[in-house]
């Protein structure tokens, strides 16, 4: 690795600018790869210009004003044959008017903004000519990510230095046979300096095979991130736990309803991980309603008879609650104590739960995160059941592997009802194997969903009232632009105090997450005991909150949450045998995307479908939340675009791990040089 201030004209000021580029060596510099490109050498016709993008376009002064405003500026109509831009100016002299005079042909290079009169290029560079002037031979300009006080032309400029200082020594870290047979430093050179001859559109799309053999190479990377990750939580041994022959059955049996075909299928394959002596690490998806939470009761079953302690972790208090509850219903009549630990949770309350877990005594806990600290040790930890995934931070599971019973460490199931498109699942959840409960219980109805502008919200009042009238539930959701939870509840708190005013008739109540745990659980099991007709809430309710006989759901500027959230929202009706239904209310005027987005929910109640749309409008981020997708930090590749290649770089992935191991190191230090290491065998 050799140092960038090794490059002339790099000192400790330019180093400290790159540094922020997370570029510390020469050989990043390599991979700090072009955003984009400009093309110097076509003339673009003025009626196919793109905002953002810079161009070279060739036409006549029509026109030249200077606007009154605050600021002093020249406005120049250019024309050619198709349309007509307007060249901006601040900066005015003697040599520019005269080169800008009606009538004058010039050629002009700059970024297209929207001005004040449509389509403008602000002080772009200037030639005179004829109409017979030859083009510039150049080849593409590539264009960086960069920071203040670091130009486009210094970091071209370093970075061709390191492909000369790296000219004949840059290893391959991808053996031949498993890539497209462009060589690492061919596609480089490609990539910063294309030739002439190079197709704009193909660069701009990432689709030319110098850039797929990078794309490649990075998504092989992060595979071998997650199977080392995997392979070093299933080098401890775990226990070996038989399957349930009497807690299951006892369990079931209080029931009032079978499990599903599909819920029998990943309960059978839940039971074969536990039987052998590695960590079962698999992940459940499942839709909204599919019974996931039953799987996980019964997989808690096989260990608890085999004598091992249970945990069931939660991301939010609500979710945490709603399990405790379910999970105290169904064991504490079979003899298992179930105990609770939350973050909130302080003084004796705290102290004894954390004795019952050191003895052993609570032989299945939930909880949230707080069972992930340090000073909680579990007597004898078999099986960690971590629910909604996506919500922890992505390496988060790992300090489960140190819970275990000394020298063991705990099976993990991990359940989500945000159903993940395959592709996704396979970047984010590479380390686990997945189950799919595809199939949702009998007797849950389809919700009907319809979307109605924020205009008519007083005749959905008005409807909302008389159906709670008539002995029907309703959640009402309230949500902000801001991420605030402290907004969001202020929004709820309005809304319960305008609604409670105008129907004082009605019984309603208020959920949010600024209020206390036992508050909102008293809130909750009115609701659920039908002691209250109308719930106003925030997104807390998104998960797990189960009310049979709540039918209708109107969320509130749904125009503002992603699509997988808002069909976890509306999945809180349809729980019983009510036709059920979901309106969406939106802010006008509402975007052509905004409109395609809230029709797929309006057309479909499969989350899969759902999922999939929102990864195409939203990309990976937004589906998984921040803090899984940040830790993902992908330099060139991009999920929804490169999809096609992730079953082939897991497969060499999972060979060079087999036949190349020496390779791992030196690929996971080009690529993710902040990710953590993990020791595998």
């Amino acid at each position: 690795m050799t140092s960038i201030q090794t490059l002339q004209g790099i000192g400790q000021a330019t180093a400290s600018l790159l540094e922020k580029l997370h570029i510390f060596t020469t050989e990043d510099l390599l991979f700090h790869l072009p955003r984009d490109y400009e093309d110097r050498s076509t003339i673009i016709p003025m009626n196919q210009l793109s905002v953002g993008r810079s161009y070279l376009l060739e036409g006549v002064v029509q026109s030249v004003d200077f606007p009154p405003g605050k600021r002093k500026s020249m406005a120049v109509g250019l024309q050619d044959d198709t349309a007509k831009v307007t060249l901006r100016f601040y900066h005015i002299y003697k040599n520019l008017t005269d080169r800008l005079q009606i009538g004058n042909r010039v050629r002009v290079f700059g970024e297209v903004r929207v001005g004040a009169r449509g389509l403008e290029l602000y002080h772009p560079e200037i030639q005179s000519v004829t109409p017979h002037t030859a083009l510039p031979k150049t080849q593409l300009t590539a264009i960086y990510p960069s920071t203040e006080g670091l130009t486009q032309p210094k970091l071209r400029e370093y970075i061709k230095q390191a492909l000369q200082q790296h000219s004949d020594h840059l290893p391959e870290l991808i053996p031949a046979q498993f890539h497209n047979g462009y060589a690492l430093q061919q596609a480089l050179l490609y990539i910063h300096e294309p030739p002439i001859s190079a197709n704009m559109q193909q660069l701009s799309q990432a689709a030319h095979p110098a850039q797929q053999r990078l794309i490649f190479e990075e998504l092989v990377a992060h595979q071998i991130s997650l199977l080392t990750r995997r392979a070093y939580i299933r080098q401890i041994q775990s226990p070996v736990i038989a399957t349930s022959q009497t807690l299951a059955k006892q369990l079931l049996a209080q029931l009032p309803f079978s499990l599903t075909a599909a819920q029998k299928r990943v309960s059978k394959e839940i039971a074969h991980d536990l039987k052998q002596d590695k960590a079962m690490l698999r992940l459940v998806q499942g839709d909204v309603g599919a019974g996931k939470t039953l799987v996980a009761a019964i997989a808690a079953c096989h260990a608890l008879e085999s004598g091992w302690q249970v945990a069931l972790m939660a991301p939010t208090e609500i979710l945490a609650e709603q399990h405790f509850l379910n999970f105290s219903r169904w064991f504490e009549p079979l003899g298992i104590q179930v105990a609770w630990l939350s973050g909130k949770q302080k003084g004796k309350a705290r102290a004894q739960a954390e004795q019952d877990i050191a003895s052993g005594s609570a032989q299945l806990v939930v909880g949230t995160h707080a069972l992930f600290q340090d000073n909680i040790s579990f007597a004898k930890l078999g099986l960690a059941i971590i629910d909604e995934q996506h919500r922890f931070g992505v390496d988060q599971r790992l300090a489960l592997r140190n819970k275990g019973e000394k020298g063991t460490t705990p099976h993990q199931l991990v359940m989500t009802a945000t159903p993940i498109p395959r592709t996704l699942a396979m970047s984010a959840y590479g380390d686990l194997d997945t189950s799919v409960i595809d199939e949702l219980p009998p007797g849950r109805t389809p919700i009907q969903t319809v979307t109605i502008p924020l205009e008519r919200r007083e005749q959905v009042l008005q409807r909302i009232a008389n159906n709670c009238r008539e002995g029907k539930q309703a959640y009402w959701v309230c949500t902000l632009v801001e991420q605030s939870e402290t907004l969001d509840a202020q929004a709820a708190e309005a809304t319960y105090l305008e609604i409670k005013e105008r129907f004082p008739d009605l019984k309603i109540g208020l959920v949010h997450g600024k209020m206390k745990a036992d508050e909102k659980q008293s809130v909750m099991q009115a609701f659920k005991q039908n002691e209250l007709q109308l719930l106003i809430a925030t997104t807390v309710i998104e998960v797990g909150v189960d009310v049979p006989n709540a039918s209708i759901m109107i969320i509130e500027n749904a125009e503002r949450l992603g699509l997988s959230q808002l069909h976890q929202l509306r999945g809180r009706v349809g729980r019983g045998a009510l036709a059920s239904f979901c309106a969406l209310l939106y802010k006008t005027p509402l975007s052509q995307n905004g409109y395609e987005r809230l029709a797929i929910l309006r057309e479909s109640n499969d989350g899969f479908v759902i999922a999939e749309k929102d990864l195409e409008l939203r990309g990976p981020g937004e589906l998984l939340g921040t803090k899984q997708t940040g830790d993902m930090g992908f330099r060139v590749a991009q999920l929804e675009r490169d999809n096609h290649l992730l079953a082939q770089a897991h497969h060499v992935a999972e060979q060079i791990l087999k036949q190349y191991p020496e390779l791992v190191e030196p690929l996971l230090k080009r690529w993710l040089p902040e990710a953590p290491r993990y020791a595998y065998i």
